[in-house]
């Protein structure tokens, strides 16, 4: 690994999660600015270990990677083991849920919430069109309801910005107009230029991948952390399949799914 990407609110922040990454000093790399970062949009950069420190590098690397080797190695049986024993009843209960009701978790605003924002009731299309127009953003914005939610959707060009990586721009966005719309006797559910289906599909072929390794190799996969939302399709995905099961470990914003095979001893 002689380069990482870094994303950071500034340019400065992003190159410093890139080191930080690589383990380099700044004497030592190349700085590369991929984006400068704006509204709704955070600096990217890509940092290279420079040629004439490469060697250094390279051997700080693979011994890293030994030691890495090493202690996943030992650690393997014992996480399965606990995998097994510690999966919890709720989150079988939570991959059986409507997908409706598992998206609308992302926008429930506590009971903390409630009394601070009764006053400042703000219609939620107005709200997302006055937002749009700031970013220079022409969108078509429509609303309907059934009898559970509010379904808001948000259609235009170029809205890779106000979706951010991973959809953290997305979900920002979405807690945003839940707290200033008020309290409501219908859930708002936002989408924004279809991300929610493309995400889903995504991560759905993400984990069809990540089983079939898991079955080839005999041995569990960690995934990066994910939002609830993210680690539902996970499971949901797997749940009928009968060569792995799937379980959520740690702590958030870390939370992230294991797979793992159903016939490891």
């Amino acid at each position: 690994m002689f380069s990482a990407e870094g994303i950071g609110k500034t340019i400065e922040k992003a190159i410093e999660n890139a080191l930080l990454e690589l383990k380099a000093t700044r004497e030592d790399v190349d700085i590369k600015i991929l984006s400068e970062g704006g509204l709704f949009k955070k600096a990217k950069v890509l940092v290279t270990i420079s040629e004439d420190a490469r060697e250094k590098y390279e051997k700080k690397y693979n011994k890293r990677a030994e030691e890495e080797k090493k202690e996943t190695i030992k650690e393997d049986k014992q996480e399965i083991a606990m995998a097994k024993q510690e999966k919890p009843k709720k989150e079988e209960k939570v991959k059986k849920e409507p997908a409706a009701k598992q998206e609308a978790e992302l926008t429930t605003v506590s009971e903390e919430d409630e009394g601070s924002r009764q006053d400042k009731v703000v219609d939620p299309c107005e709200f997302l069109k006055g937002l749009f127009e700031v970013a220079g953003k022409e969108v078509t914005i429509t609303r309907d309801e059934d009898e559970k939610y509010i379904h808001i959707n948000v259609e235009g060009q170029d809205l890779g910005d106000m979706i951010g990586h991973r959809g953290d721009c997305f979900y920002a966005i979405s807690r945003l107009v839940t707290v200033l719309s008020g309290k409501q006797s219908k859930k708002i559910l936002l989408d924004i230029g279809g991300y929610k289906e493309k995400r889903a599909e995504s991560l759905t072929a993400l984990a069809k991948r990540m089983a079939a390794k898991v079955a080839k190799s005999g041995r569990y996969i960690k995934l990066q952390p994910m939002n609830p939302s993210d680690r539902r399709i996970i499971h949901t995905a797997l749940q009928d399949d009968n060569r792995v099961t799937t379980l959520s470990k740690g702590t958030e914003p870390h939370r992230y799914v294991i797979v793992f095979p159903k016939n490891e001893d």
